[in-house]
């Protein structure tokens, strides 16, 4: 890993650790800076509100000046997430910039959910719902938001998210609800 990677990204960590944004959590896995597990809580007065959706972010020796691979890891159904749960989202493209940290990716995917970009579909049938069907598109949003639940619950019981003993369990994103986004 390259040194200016290695830098920056424990700069991202201390940053979310010290002040942590709201609606979003992320910390490298163990013993691994270049790989993170976050979590996104779904945004107040949307359809994913009170969801708990995890995701995973790979870096590369580039970062920051390439963007990381971003995924969510939960069962999603939204416009811009493809079935593997990897997101169509401008600034993990051609619009990123080395002036955007971990935060800013996490709190830029928590606003897709907000604001989907149904005219760029990673999912067809999500983008047609959103647009032609609401009320149906917001019931199997409210499925996954459902499944989220039980995921973080799974993964907590299981000790997934922990370390070990001997390991610092603050480096593991919490799955309990930080702060709400205030609009």
């Amino acid at each position: 890993m390259s040194n200016a990677a290695k830098k920056r990204l424990l700069q991202d960590f201390q940053k979310i650790r010290l002040n942590p944004p709201d609606g979003v959590n992320a910390s490298p896995k163990k013993g691994d800076l270049m790989k993170w597990k976050a979590v996104i809580f779904g945004p107040k007065d949307t359809p994913y509100e009170d969801g708990i959706f995890m995701l995973e972010m790979i870096f590369n020796d580039q970062y920051p000046i390439k963007p990381p691979q971003v995924r969510f890891t939960s069962r999603m159904f939204h416009p811009n997430v493809y079935a593997d749960g990897t997101l169509c989202l401008d600034i993990l493209q051609g619009a990123w910039s080395p002036s955007y940290d971990v935060e800013a990716v996490l709190t830029s995917v928590q606003s897709l959910l907000d604001d989907p970009n149904p005219s760029s579909p990673a999912n067809a049938e999500a983008a047609r719902l959103f647009q032609e069907n609401r009320v149906e598109y917001n019931k199997r949003v409210h499925i996954t938001v459902e499944e989220s639940w039980k995921n973080a619950t799974m993964n907590e019981s299981s000790g997934e998210d922990k370390e070990e003993e001997d390991g610092d369990s603050k480096s593991q994103p919490s799955t309990s609800r930080p702060r709400r986004l205030h609009r």
